[in-house]
């Protein structure tokens, strides 16, 4: 329980997080975006630490390189007794102009052979310091130095030899275009270094929020599916990729939870309902159980009674003594009558009572139960109206119909009452017929009109008890109407109450108005 409590809190307290700052701190999007950045930022510093303390070196090794392979291609001129020739002339301009190179050749006797300066005696005098000084420390036949001009007050790497046929060279190049070099080359990388940082973080935003959205839209699909909001599904893009395929596939499991739920609630209502039926069931034993206790200990308690009564010979003669056994012989064929009433209702409300649906006419059904409870009618002095001339076909349990029309009439006269009245009649409709038995009486309070189909009911226990009902007769015809699939029902009408039951009729030929 602790457990369940705490991931509450902590999927609240993401829910809040998240409709505060819809990002994060630790968004995708801005790692992303920072890695970028940093990346960009970085690579952009670290070309200008690379600049500032690499590339001057860098250009001193490349100008000496070319300074040594500048004296080869001259020395190699004079070994081949070209070097004062014309077809030198445009290569020696080549080497000084793409090289960027101050080179003067000149004889031992300080003449000058070749030289790329017009000020030759300036150059010559400071050429022949270093010559002087080349021959007194260095055996090679030429030496690379880096050299400060104090007249200039420049620094120069400078290389001065001697040629294979004794000419001398001198030849230098000017390092001050390497620091002026080098300050433009981290300017221009700084400013091109910011724009690329700030287009970075642009191309990274459009690029990470391309990748997150999709991820957004997951996740806001994931939240939905947790608050049971099956509705939501991802669109996939036009060009589809792992993302595509991730919300497809939480498509279909948003598909098969949604069937999982449906069919847990639909168990669970399932469930439910058989526990209320249980629950009903249980009432209705107990209920079974007290009714039928009840019905059956008055008549138990006559027959007792008027059993001791002729065991101890309370009266003696003949006529007290039949007496006695009329009662005790009406009270147990009541108890036998209520029993086969009980038996019938529990087959049909079990639906073990087959259903035998025919073709019968209706009318002669009707009038055969009239005339076989004639004597009962003329016993308590009641007029039965019914216009048996007119056939009406019905298709229906010719049985059963017959148990619910004696059920209605002898309900009907133990009930009719003033004018003792009793009319039964059809209402036609457009596919089936209604049969009504009205009797003159009393109405039936309109809180149990909906009760007097329940077992053992009586809205008038005296009465029925009068005459022997059990409150079992329309419970009866409520279950063989349930069997029938027709409904059937009960109405207080001016002067009297009216019991009523429709059934399927296919005389089309019968006119559409009701028959007294």
């Amino acid at each position: 329980m602790k457990e369940f409590i705490h991931k509450e809190f902590i999927h609240k307290e993401f829910a809040d997080k998240k409709q505060t700052d819809p990002f994060g701190k630790y968004s995708l999007t801005r790692q992303v975006a920072f890695a970028m950045i940093a990346l960009a930022a970085g690579t952009v510093l670290l070309c200008l630490i690379l600049n500032t303390l690499f590339l001057g070196q860098y250009y001193v090794w490349n100008k000496s390189k070319i300074l040594s392979n500048s004296y080869h291609k001259i020395n190699a001129a004079a070994q081949n007794g070209t070097l004062d020739s014309e077809e030198f002339d445009i290569e020696f301009e080549r080497l000084c102009v793409y090289n960027n190179l101050t080179i003067m050749i000149i004889n031992p006797d300080q003449t000058i052979v070749r030289s790329s300066v017009s000020d030759t005696q300036t150059m010559l005098k400071y050429f022949m310091e270093l010559l002087i000084s080349f021959s007194e420390t260095s055996p090679k036949s030429y030496v690379i130095q880096k050299r400060q001009d104090m007249r200039m007050e420049s620094d120069y790497l400078v290389m001065w030899g001697v040629l294979s046929d004794g000419k001398l060279i001198i030849a230098r190049s000017a390092l001050e275009s390497i620091h002026e070099s080098s300050n433009l080359t981290n300017r221009f990388l700084f400013m091109i270094g910011g724009i690329a940082v700030v287009c970075g973080a642009v191309i990274a935003g459009i690029l990470t929020r391309r990748i997150t959205n999709p991820i957004l839209e997951l996740t806001e699909l994931s939240t939905r599916m947790t608050e049971l909001d099956f509705e939501a599904k991802y669109m996939p893009r036009k060009h589809q990729n792992e993302i595509d395929l991730l919300g497809a596939h939480m498509n279909e499991m948003s598909a098969k939870l949604e069937r999982t739920i449906s069919e847990l609630k639909s168990a669970n209502n399932e469930l439910l309902m058989d526990n209320e039926r249980k629950t009903q069931v249980d009432e209705m034993r107990k209920e079974f159980l007290s009714n039928v206790s009840h019905e059956l200990k008055t008549p138990l308690a006559l027959i007792q009674g008027y059993a001791e009564g002729l065991q101890e010979y309370i009266n003696d003669d003949a006529e007290s003594r039949e007496f006695y056994c009329e009662v005790i012989m009406d009270e147990a064929d009541k108890m036998n009558q209520m029993v086969k009433k009980l038996l019938t209702l529990n087959h049909l409300e079990f639906g073990d009572d087959a259903v035998s649906m025919e073709r019968f006419d209706l009318t002669e059904l009707i009038s055969g139960v009239v005339n076989a409870a004639s004597i009962l009618i003329q016993q308590n002095d009641i007029t039965v109206t019914f216009d048996q001339s007119c056939p009406m076909y019905v298709w229906a349990d010719e049985f059963k119909v017959e148990e619910v029309v004696t059920n209605f009439l002898s309900n009907a006269i133990h009930y009719a009452l003033y004018d003792k009245q009793i009319h039964i009649y059809y209402t036609v409709k457009e596919d089936c017929v209604r049969v009504s038995v009205f009797n003159t009486g009393d109405p039936i309070p309109e809180e149990d009109l909906d009760k007097v189909w329940i077992k053992f009911y009586k809205v008038d226990k005296a009465r029925t008890r009068e005459y022997g009902g059990s409150g079992i007769g329309l419970s009866i015809v409520k279950a063989i109407m349930d069997s029938l699939n027709r409904q059937c029902g009960v109405c207080n009408r001016d002067g009297g109450v009216e019991f009523w039951i429709e059934l399927d009729t296919k005389n089309e030929e019968f006119p559409k108005e009701s028959i007294a």
